[in-house]
């Protein structure tokens, strides 16, 4: 479908979609999708934009709790990205998790929506510590593309790009995008349907920065071990996950200019992811 031509967009994923790193809970989530979705209604004046991503989910859940509901809303755009979290656990399964993502893809494009979806960074070159998983990012994005290929969807190729692991594109947990990464990924989405006023300018490098010493090197990685890792994984240890307890913060569709309702567990209440 030509861009120009959407009335409903709906964004499914995690916490990279609901936009976690762009915002807090107190002031309120921003993130690639709602960017992205500014983007479309600029082309678009009366789209209607949902977003079900649940900071936490795996792909499985991903699917079993928002294709159904993505479906009802009858989107001409969707959005699909998930798996990451598989990615950082012990029992991940590539082949299973490609398949609840191909599911996502065949059924949202059976219903007549244009799919967008898109491959990972290096998350070692983001987090050194993740070095061990950089194996299963490079299997995964094999797979999203070969699964996107047979269903038609488009696929915002992030991987290769250099940017992509630049630390400012990150936030302090790694894990999330920055704010300048959120609208990144945002411009990459637009450029990737072909929006007018896109281009390619979201891969471009950023101005050079200082090196840091070893010594530099080794205080953030212990920082962000303490402040970050240790965490999620006592999360990990006690069976929590950052997204207990919490729905989709738009889960209707509604006109980009209308917020939705706050509910008590947008407050931050529970644990940060």
């Amino acid at each position: 479908m030509p861009s120009g031509e959407y009335l409903r967009y709906v964004a499914l994923g995690d916490s990279q979609t609901e936009g976690v790193g762009d915002g807090d809970d107190a002031t309120g989530l921003r993130g690639w999708a709602d960017l992205f979705a500014a983007r479309v209604a600029a082309a678009n004046p009366g789209l209607q934009y949902a977003n079900l991503a649940v900071r936490g989910r795996v792909a499985g859940q991903v699917r079993a709790e928002q294709l159904g509901p993505a479906l009802a809303l009858r989107p001409d755009l969707a959005t699909v990205l998930a798996g990451v979290n598989d990615l950082l656990r012990p029992g991940f399964d590539a082949e299973e998790v490609a398949g609840h993502l191909e599911e996502m893809f065949a059924a949202l494009t059976a219903a007549g929506a244009h799919v967008v979806t898109m491959t990972f960074p290096d998350v070692g070159k983001i987090a050194p510590i993740a070095r061990p998983v950089r194996s299963r990012v490079f299997d995964m994005n094999a797979r999203i593309r070969a699964a996107a290929a047979r269903h038609g969807v488009t696929v915002v190729d992030i991987a290769p790009q250099p940017v992509a692991t630049d630390p400012r594109l990150w936030s302090e947990d790694r894990l999330h995008a920055s704010p300048l990464g959120h609208e990144r990924i945002a411009a990459a989405v637009a450029r990737a349907i072909g929006l007018p006023g896109s281009d390619d300018s979201w891969a471009l490098p950023l101005p050079p920065q200082a090196v840091p010493s070893g010594l530099q090197a080794a205080r953030a990685e212990l920082r962000w071990a303490a402040g970050f890792l240790g965490p999620w994984l006592g999360r990990r240890l006690r069976g929590r996950s950052s997204g207990d307890g919490r729905t989709a913060k738009r889960p209707e569709l509604l006109p980009l200019s209308t917020a939705p309702p706050v509910s008590p567990v947008d407050t931050g209440l529970l644990e940060p992811s």
